[in-house]
């Protein structure tokens, strides 16, 4: 069955679970990619380059800049981050679908970058974006404390963006509270499905 290639962009606060939701997605459909994103900043244990992220030197990270190869990018924390436009259009020009995991700010770029593309553009014709929302504040406090990789300031910190960010979940297209993991995921499936033409 000849499926609609998607562009999907997903957001949450950190502990809400987005990454586990996107390992799902990836093992349960084939015709979806991930997109690695670029990132300036040294690898960590166990990190490898072009899996996790592309491991940019500064200058090839601005090369890439200047010739506006990035659809979105940020600097964080003294580094560089962005999201390569090339490999999203090569993987939807395939009829493959492609999905995006980003932060809050990185999704409005994004946004507003398919705004401007013509309606029959594979980006923005396959474009939606959900938000992935804790339960709440305190069980999102719990998460983090629980995942034990964070210190107490660190926690706070995120928990503080946290909120920041839940601010912003009424830009979104379609909003999943992962209240229990396994409807959350039903839940973003079915969307997929929807959109996608497999329903």
């Amino acid at each position: 069955m000849k499926t609609k290639p998607l562009f999907i962009i997903l957001s949450a606060p950190s502990g809400a679970g987005k990454s586990t939701l996107v390992d799902l997605i990836l093992q349960e459909y084939p015709d979806i990619g991930y997109s690695v994103s670029c990132t300036t900043r040294e690898p960590r244990i166990g990190e490898e380059d072009g899996i996790d992220y592309h491991f940019l030197s500064r200058e090839r990270f601005k090369t890439l800049l200047a010739e506006n190869a990035f659809l979105e990018h940020a600097e964080v924390h003294g580094n560089y981050y962005g999201t390569l436009k090339a490999p999203i259009e090569e993987i939807l020009e395939e009829g493959n679908s492609v999905i995006l995991d980003i932060d809050v700010a990185g999704a409005a770029k994004v946004r507003s970058y398919v705004a401007s593309l013509p309606s029959d553009a594979p980006m923005r014709a396959g474009y939606m974006d959900v938000f992935i929302m804790p339960p709440s504040m305190e069980e999102l406090r719990a998460r983090l404390e629980k995942r034990g990789t964070d210190a107490q300031e660190t926690i706070e910190k995120r928990l503080k963006n946290a909120d920041g960010e839940m601010a912003r979940a009424g830009e979104y297209m379609y909003r999943i509270v992962n209240d229990e993991l396994d409807t959350a995921y039903r839940r973003l499936c079915d969307l997929i499905d929807v959109r996608s033409g497999r329903m």
